[in-house]
């Protein structure tokens, strides 16, 4: 819910923080104090479009803060995880428009998009202006809003995934089976070149140290003959010195046993370099490789692979790729047969899932239009009748909510067409229909707070009371935000709030909580008479906080 509201330099607002709480809050004052303006500065922290009018005059920037507390499982929770902000349950968002139109948002401090800042905005608060309400006026909205009501999850959407998902490896297939038809002479001629070659994963490497060996042969093996011969010679010291200490060893004592023990290795470690020398020697004299044969060898290997756009090393693995798209050639009915029949059962089973569905909503439909009707007549709307339109949807709509269209449609009128909200109901009307709506579907929506403004517009009497009664209703289960000019709506909020326009050179805005019974009464008796308040007047709004009390 909204907890606080602070505004700085909004048009007539100066500065202006307001603690909200939960149930019914009323805003009431005279026309032209600026209850308007508090509703566009929280729509402005909402993500509402900025602009450089709102800015009061004389001030460089204009700035509102709307803090709000919810609970773990709040949708919001979740879009700012997505969005890689730290999640909380008390989430500030701020917003700041310059004398220039541009604007800042920020949530819990971290600066984001304006588009963001909507997006957790609409999940927070709900605003039904008479012009300007959410959800009914956009049809696209109205199934969900149903399904909601219905308590209907997401199995359509699951089935809708599988189906594409198979519709889409379909596709997948039958264009690379397409291709490979087309390619099928190229295939087997690739697959054979590559079977001819015989490349090898690491080949390339292989080669190239052998080349670089064999550019350098004579010179290796000029040294590898002289590095022999000094191992070999009749001059060797580790013999000559091993044989001299030998003949003394029992004169030594246990240091020259080290010794020759040292000495003995050393003639064995160059032995096995000796053997190791003769071995090269004798690979580099007796290959049967030239440097023309591997040149030969890298040029094809280094062909094929540009050939296919992959690097020698991943020519076994091309071949591999090319043989299978080979094998879709040859086998290509029966897999695209098999995949065709997959794509079948998956629509089927989204079909029956999404008629299951369109059952639970023509008869979630038909209570929710009895329950809505009912709440009508109070409402000053006894003529009017309210009817949940669901029709069947071509095949190329059909999507992840199923394959009905949902619309909610009102007639004002006997004998009337039903037509869409915004173009058969008044402004005044419309608001009334959102009303009796969401008092139906209280519990629908993640918005812990709803905003009416002058819902009873153009109603007064018993109607009015309707409305505040309903207004009551729902606040039991969300926080309502209500501007009214009824007195009865007024007096059945569990707090008050007055607005305020005061000064004459310097005009500003301000909003005061109404705590006595006595200050609301005086109030309440206002709305009744007008600039002059009589004893009459008073006793009326007394009756009327009273009866509020009561219900």
């Amino acid at each position: 819910m909204l907890t606080t509201l602070s505004i700085q330099n909004v048009v007539l607002i100066e500065s202006l923080n307001i603690e909200f709480s939960e149930g019914l809050c009323a805003l009431t004052g005279e026309t032209g104090a600026g209850k308007s303006i508090l509703l566009d500065s929280l729509g402005l922290a909402l993500g509402a479009r900025s602009e450089s009018g709102l800015v009061r005059k004389g001030a460089d920037k204009a700035s509102v803060i709307a803090s709000f507390d919810i609970p773990k499982n709040h949708p919001a929770i979740k879009i700012m995880k997505e969005a890689e902000l730290e999640p909380a349950q008390e989430i500030i968002l701020r917003r700041s428009v310059g004398a220039d139109g541009r604007s800042k948002a920020f949530i819990n401090d971290q600066p984001v998009s304006v588009g963001l800042l909507r997006q957790i905005g609409d999940s927070l608060v709900e605003i039904h202006g008479q012009f300007d309400t959410h959800g009914l006026l956009d049809p696209s909205t109205h199934r969900d809003l149903l399904d909601e009501y219905a308590g209907i999850g997401g199995s359509v959407a699951a089935q809708w995934g599988e189906w594409r998902a198979k519709e889409k490896a379909l596709a997948a297939l039958r264009s690379s089976a397409d291709k490979a038809r087309a390619d099928e002479d190229f295939l087997r001629q690739a697959i054979e070149d590559l079977d001819a070659l015989g490349p090898k994963e690491g080949e390339e490497q292989e080669l190239a140290d052998l080349r670089e060996r064999l550019m350098n042969r004579e010179q290796v093996l000029e040294g590898l003959s002289v590095a022999y011969n000094v191992l070999n010679g009749e001059d060797d010291p580790v013999r000559s010195a091993w044989g001299t200490l030998d003949r003394i060893s029992s004169k030594l004592g246990g240091q020259g046993a080290q010794i020759i023990e040292t000495l003995s290795r050393a003639s064995s470690e160059m032995q096995e370099a000796s053997a190791l020398i003769e071995a090269l020697s004798a690979d580099l004299q007796e290959t049967e490789h030239s440097l023309e044969t591997i040149d030969e060898r890298l040029f094809t290997l280094r062909a094929q692979a540009r050939k296919h756009s992959c690097t020698v090393d991943d020519l076994p693995r091309v071949r591999e790729e090319l043989a299978q798209q080979l094998g879709m050639i040859e086998h290509g009915d029966e897999v695209l047969a098999q995949a065709i029949k997959a794509a079948e059962k998956a629509k089927n089973s989204y079909v029956q899932e999404a008629q299951k569905v369109s059952k639970i909503r023509h008869e979630t439909a038909q209570k929710l239009d009895k329950l809505v009707q009912a709440e009508l007549p109070p409402l000053k709307l006894d003529k009017a009748t309210f009817t949940t339109s669901i029709t069947m949807l071509d095949e190329d709509d059909w999507g992840p909510g199923g394959c009905d269209k949902v619309q909610f449609l009102v007639a004002t009128n006997p004998g009337a067409d039903a037509g869409p909200l915004n173009k058969i109901a008044s402004g005044g009307e419309l608001s009334r229909f959102t009303l009796a709506l969401k008092v139906v579907m209280a519990e629908v929506g993640a918005a812990g707070s709803l905003i009416f403004d002058e819902v009873d517009a153009g109603i007064g009497g018993s109607t009015a009371d309707a409305v505040g009664e309903r207004l009551v209703r729902l606040a039991s289960n969300k926080q309502i935000l209500v501007v009214t000019h009824a007195p009865q709506v007024a007096a059945r909020a569990t707090h008050h709030y007055i607005v305020h326009k005061d000064g004459a050179e310097k005009v500003t805005t301000s909003v005061s909580q109404l705590a006595s019974r006595a200050d609301r009464c005086e109030e309440i008796a206002r709305m009744l008479a007008g600039a002059t308040i009589t004893q009459e007047a008073r006793a009326a709004a007394d009756k009327l906080l009273e009866t509020g009390k009561a219900a």
